[in-house]
């Protein structure tokens, strides 16, 4: 009942503001990670909406009436994008009306790393180079990667095929936060609009080939929020949004995003800390939503259980995952909060695997602006419970 009550203050607090942020725009924004951060960079002015409710799955969902009309009436339109989300994209084009709209997955400056297929993710070769082919500006390249700092931004492009440009401090940032995402190529394709959830299919081995080829079609994985350089880049495009909607409050924007920076990176470093003694241990994710978390802070996962979480894994899928399991050494496969464990259980049966859980999206987080660093302290802290439990 409380979260619910939350999740409806959330949703009216941009079209019920007090009198002191009459002024502020009405904002609506998709998923709990990017209103978490839309709602830190508004803090002092106003509260934005929430579209979806606290741990309903982005990749299909349909909204509810009140949900409808916080669209409708919204201003400013946030979202990650249809990769994420492609059942929201005719509706803000029919409900959003004449709103601005800021697609996340296309801020520059934030990263963005291929899908990955098939329940064995590719090995990670700690120490290799990302392919900086054709990008005008990596100061950080000369830089020692003794500390094993990379930048997971590598490779970024906006839709138009372009190479997003890097500003010298996210360079720095990435540096202060530890490890990131070698042995990725992180050039993003240029098509964003595929379809996102795979059709059902009678036969399981099928299903899963399907699986994996629908998610290639989408060239990129969506799940970006679980870097914070990204929620530092969001942020700032945010801040930018906002002022251009809103100049009377454009100083107040560009400073809470400076401030939201400041925090992700301080967040970074401290998650990088957190998992410093698990970092190597073998794990399988449920599915795969994790690999900015990965990239970020090292922290390969060996595979997934399922490609999506809009798609149940067939008999060949999980086969492959306790195989992956089995020649991988896995100390842990973790589940997540929304779905039965069972599935999990039969994927380590016969190992010393153990099950744990990660919640991407922040399904049991009250929605607001301290939401975002308390879903990254619950992975790295989920993380760290399960893989050292062997040690």
């Amino acid at each position: 009942m409380a979260k619910g009550m939350a999740a409806a203050m959330v949703l009216c607090g941009s079209m019920a503001l007090g009198a002191g942020a009459a002024a502020a725009p009405r904002v609506a924004v998709d998923i709990g990670p990017a209103h978490a951060v839309a709602a830190r960079v508004m803090a002092g002015v106003g509260a934005p909406g929430l579209l979806m409710r606290p741990g309903a799955s982005p990749h299909g969902y349909a909204m509810r009436p009140s949900e409808a009309r916080a669209l409708q009436s919204a201003q400013l339109v946030i979202w990650v994008g249809p990769s994420l989300t492609p059942w929201l994209e005719d509706a803000v084009e029919t409900l959003g009306g004449d709103a601005a709209q800021l697609r996340l997955s296309d801020v520059p400056g934030a990263a963005r790393l291929p899908v990955r297929t098939g329940a064995a993710f590719p090995a990670h070769a700690h120490g290799e180079e990302h392919d900086d082919e054709g990008h005008e500006d990596h100061a950080h390249d000369d830089h020692s990667h003794d500390d094993h700092a990379h930048d997971a931004g590598h490779g970024d492009h906006d839709e138009h095929g372009k190479h997003a440009d890097h500003a010298d401090d996210d360079h720095a940032d990435a540096n202060q936060v530890g490890h990131a995402g070698e042995g990725h190529d992180g050039r993003a394709a240029h098509e964003e609009h595929g379809a996102h959830v795979a059709h059902a299919a009678h036969d399981h081995a099928a299903q899963d080939d399907h699986d994996d080829h629908g998610h290639a079609a989408l060239g990129f994985d969506p799940h970006m929020w679980l870097d914070p350089m990204n929620a530092a880049a969001w942020a700032e495009a945010m801040a930018e949004a906002l002022a251009e909607a809103d100049p009377a409050n454009a100083a107040a924007y560009h400073a809470n995003a400076a401030g939201a920076r400041a925090e992700y990176v301080a967040l970074a470093a401290e998650v990088a800390e957190t998992l410093a003694p698990v970092r190597g241990r073998s794990y399988l994710v449920f599915h795969d939503a994790y690999q900015y978390f990965e990239s970020r802070f090292d922290m390969p996962a060996a595979g997934a259980v399922s490609v999506s979480e809009a798609t149940s894994p067939g008999a060949a899928r999980v086969a492959e995952a306790r195989e992956v399991v089995r020649t991988s050494g896995a100390v842990c496969v973790f589940s997540e909060p929304q779905f039965e464990p069972a599935l999990v259980a039969t994927v380590i049966e016969g190992s010393d695997a153990r099950a744990g859980v990660l919640d991407p999206i922040g399904a049991q987080l009250e929605p607001g602006a301290g939401m975002y660093p308390a879903l990254i302290r619950r992975l790295a802290a989920g993380m760290v419970d399960c893989l050292s439990a062997a040690m």
